[in-house]
């Protein structure tokens, strides 16, 4: 049997005896809560030596020496850890814990430790702790079923908690709902109210209580859709009746998602806002369809541009003369539309016609696509094989680089075109799809 206990070691000093992988685990948790972590260990792993260089941990570059644990020399411990490679440094580490009555964690032999870590985890505000009769597997198990509900929804994380208040920005990722980050996960669980739009990853919303109310901003392209003052409307009016609003949305908040504006209104109303960021479709389009936005001696920059209005469009504010003039990576959202007018504008100002063009249509869902194209052919390819928002646009040598991996040869649930040709493409996880 044990007795579980949450120890508050903020401020208290902890012993780690080894500086292997299960010291490396361990000693960022303590740092985590607060402790002041003293190791000792001949050698550590790269990360623990950061930590040690970063001054964030006192780290000892030498072996256990009797005394360590009962002397003042080094700190007043309060808890020890030890997880050498050798049993007996191990034995004579927790025996000096034992008499001098501190806790000790034993990593190689759960029996013969005084103390047992748990499998802990959070979500939802609730930190959860697991210990299977020191199985750690079986612990470990058991966590992820407890905080992946909680994330979830499915365990009624709001019960028997004191409400939030105010409004969450939570960026939902580029479309598949596991892209959404754990964060954005606990507080969409939270939420009283959800003003959605329609690229979030809204199987996300079925997991909810039904008593959670669901606002669907539509934000179609070209179509119907909230205003932003009505959408900044009724985040401040469900704020203020006591609800916890949460705004969500697709990819970022704050990349051409409005997000700044919506906090500048909340904030001007007075009304709390918490930012939760989100996977970017920016960058997560490229790389699902596996083509990497730099890559060693090909480009080292990146431009990231809206392209919801045409180059020689009065409201367009991008410098479309320089970047024909870089050779960088151009990836253009809600671009789909004036591909044509785009690939003409940069050949214009200097690129070269035959640069490779990439379109991403559905990133990160099963009916994920890519079309590829040139400069010069963009406009009819894309024509011919449908190509529809929501689709993201990368322009550069980079889509050669994803060619050569053979990661462009086939699609998942959809077709990849190269030229005008079409390929059907397979269903399994990971042909042109990487998460």
């Amino acid at each position: 049997m044990t007795y579980l206990l949450g120890l508050r070691l903020q401020g208290r000093d902890v012993l780690v005896v080894g500086g292997g992988r299960v010291a490396q685990r361990r000693v960022p948790m303590l740092l985590e809560s607060g402790a002041h972590v003293t190791l000792i260990a001949p050698e550590v792993t790269a990360t623990l030596e950061g930590l040690a260089d970063a001054g964030r941990i006192t780290w000892h570059r030498r072996a256990f020496a009797e005394g360590d644990v009962r002397g003042r020399e080094l700190g007043d411990f309060w808890l020890v850890h030890v997880a050498t490679d050798h049993p007996e440094i191990n034995a004579a580490v927790a025996q000096e814990a034992e008499e001098a009555h501190l806790w000790c964690v034993r990593a190689d032999d759960r029996h013969a430790s005084s103390a047992w870590t748990p499998a802990s985890g959070s979500a939802s505000g609730v930190t959860v702790g697991v210990v299977a009769d020191g199985d750690p597997r079986r612990a470990a198990g058991l966590r992820d079923t407890i905080t992946d509900g909680l994330a979830d929804g499915l365990l009624d994380a709001r019960r028997g908690r004191e409400p939030l208040r105010g409004v969450a920005l939570v960026g939902g990722g580029p479309g598949d709902p596991g892209l959404i980050t754990v964060r954005g996960r606990q507080l969409l669980s939270q939420a009283d109210v959800v003003v959605v739009d329609r690229l979030a990853p809204t199987s996300l919303l079925d997991h909810l209580p039904a008593d959670v109310e669901i606002i669907d901003a539509a934000k179609i392209p070209y179509g119907r859709s909230m205003t932003q003052e009505d959408i900044n409307r009724v985040l401040i009016e469900r704020a203020r009746s006591g609800k916890f609003a949460v705004r969500l949305k697709g990819g970022d908040s704050f990349v051409f998602g409005r997000g700044g504006e919506e906090a500048a209104a909340c904030a001007a109303a007075g009304v709390p806002v918490t930012v939760v960021p989100g996977v970017t479709s920016a960058l997560a389009a490229p790389a699902s369809a596996g083509i990497p936005p730099t890559h060693r001696g090909v480009t080292q920059d990146v431009h990231v541009v809206s392209a919801h209005v045409a180059p020689d469009d009065e409201r367009s504010t991008i410098d479309w003369e320089g970047l024909g003039r870089s050779t960088g990576t151009i990836v253009a959202l809600m671009g789909v539309r004036h591909v044509g007018a785009i690939a003409a504008t940069l050949v214009e100002h200097g690129r070269d016609p035959q640069t490779p063009v990439a379109a991403v249509q559905d990133a990160t869902l099963p009916t994920q696509r890519t079309v590829t194209a040139t400069l010069a052919t963009a406009q009819q390819v894309m024509n011919e094989a449908e190509v529809r928002p929501p689709a993201v646009v990368i322009v550069g040598d980079v889509v050669n680089v994803a060619t050569e991996l053979g990661m462009l040869q086939e699609g998942r649930g959809g077709t990849n075109t190269s030229a005008g040709d079409v390929t059907t493409g397979g269903t399994a996880l990971g042909e042109n799809r990487v998460l």
